[in-house]
């Protein structure tokens, strides 16, 4: 088992976190404007490097509360 350093509660196992996607991809400033093609980018392409990715997490067993994280693709290890 794998602990995340969740930054309210300390150290817990990652059982208590839900994975909430690439961290900084901003909303489109006019959604309605968009075009089909837009969205399905928008929605579904992300980065996938091999090493460091800041991504959003949840503790969602814990103090419920989002923050970004950096996780290294490769290894699956989050940094400090």
């Amino acid at each position: 088992m794998q602990l995340i350093d969740c930054p309210w509660c300390g150290p817990r196992e990652e059982v208590e976190f839900h994975y909430g996607g690439q961290a900084g991809v901003a909303y489109p400033a006019a959604p309605a404007e968009l075009s089909d093609e837009e969205w399905a980018r928008f929605v579904f392409h992300r980065a996938n490097p091999k090493g460091p990715l800041h991504e959003r997490w949840s503790h969602s067993a814990g103090c419920r509360r989002w923050f970004t994280a950096v996780r290294d693709t490769a290894t699956y290890r989050f940094e400090k």
